[in-house]
């Protein structure tokens, strides 16, 4: 990766501006990303929906669990 991340530096700002742009073309031109569950994991997570359903003080606020991923990469 570092290989092509240099000549990547070596083009001008336009021609990565087109680089970019190539990319994203190309994404945007794949099949939609569709992610299937098993009926076990569709279980799972109604069960798990559920439980917290039944108790909302087991859940972790967003904000808590943000700071504590971005404190150990930090680190």
């Amino acid at each position: 990766m570092n290989t092509v991340m240099t000549d990547i530096k070596k083009l001008s700002i336009s021609e990565r501006i087109q680089l970019v742009e190539d990319i994203w073309n190309s994404i945007a031109e794949e099949p939609p990303f569709s992610l299937e569950l098993s009926a076990q994991e569709q279980g799972e997570l109604h069960r798990r929906y559920a439980a917290h359903q039944a108790d909302p003080s087991t859940g972790i606020p967003w904000k808590q669990v943000r700071a504590k991923i971005f404190s150990r990469t930090q680190s």
